[in-house]
């Protein structure tokens, strides 16, 4: 059986293969970011360089889409941020499998750098019901509910942070609209936005990841499915960094921009 590496600490659960793939991916689009802006040139522009100013303009332009063009610039940075790190997020577990198996004659707990990860009465009762055991150190962070709903969390106080603060007046005033009694239904409105977007997206990576590894389990006639899908989860990896994003943005808009901003822009 796969088991992902848990330890607890202060009555804390940390999955360290999301915690891997967390780093990973900080690393791989700070890297991708430096690079673009190495060595700026107008005249003759890096391949790296002329992929992320055509992701900067398609994310201006999306956000654009969402609210007036004078507010969307103050947004960009954030978009890029987004879009660039679930997308990096959602095709890390693809390519790789990083899995370490436990030996049928190993006794009492597992421990990583002196951190339990599994208790010796739990690998016990494993060998007891005669099942292999294994750890899975490499998944997309995408695939952990509790990344998704991380980034969702984060959004959601942004979001409501920027209203208060920017739309005070307009911001108070839609949770009693159309009218007073409309409250409640307008808070839960609001509460299940960060829901949403948290398990919309766990759900559809998670669900490639477990079909991922089922083909692999068909052995050599898997592969050319696993070709396909390996495409195909490229594709819904790159359509989920874009929801999120642009949702986001959405979100923004709808809680900084009211109708007479609207009006003359």
């Amino acid at each position: 059986m796969h088991f992902f590496p848990v330890v607890e600490l202060g009555g804390l659960n940390f999955d360290l293969s999301s915690i891997l793939a967390i780093l990973v991916s900080c690393i791989v689009v700070f890297a991708l970011a430096r690079a673009a802006v190495s060595n700026l040139s107008v005249h003759n522009p890096s391949k790296i360089q002329n992929f992320l100013e055509w992701v900067a303009e398609f994310v201006h332009n999306t956000i654009a889409s969402t609210m007036p063009l004078s507010k969307a610039k103050t947004y960009v940075s954030l978009g890029m941020t987004l879009i660039m790190f679930i997308f990096v997020s959602n095709l890390l577990g693809l390519p790789f499998g990083v899995v370490t198996e436990l030996d049928d004659a190993h006794k009492g707990p597992v421990t990583v750098l002196g951190m339990q990860i599994m208790s010796g009465e739990e690998v016990e009762r494993l060998h007891e019901e005669g099942k292999h055991i294994s750890f899975a150190w490499w998944k997309s962070p995408t695939a952990d509910l509790s990344v998704t709903a991380g980034l969702a969390i984060i959004v959601f106080i942004l979001v409501h942070f920027l209203g208060l603060t920017r739309n005070t007046k307009h911001y108070l005033k839609h949770y009693f609209e159309p009218f007073p009694v409309f409250f409640p239904l307008n808070v839960m409105k609001e509460a299940a936005k960060p829901l949403t977007l948290a398990l919309r997206l766990y759900a559809n990576i998670f669900a490639g990841e477990v079909l991922i590894s089922t083909i692999l389990m068909m052995g050599w006639i898997g592969l050319p499915l696993m070709a396909v899908w390996q495409g195909f989860s490229v594709f819904v990896g790159a359509i989920q960094a874009f929801l999120f994003t642009i949702l986001t943005m959405v979100y923004i808009s709808q809680a900084t921009i009211h109708e007479h901003d609207e009006e003359h822009h």
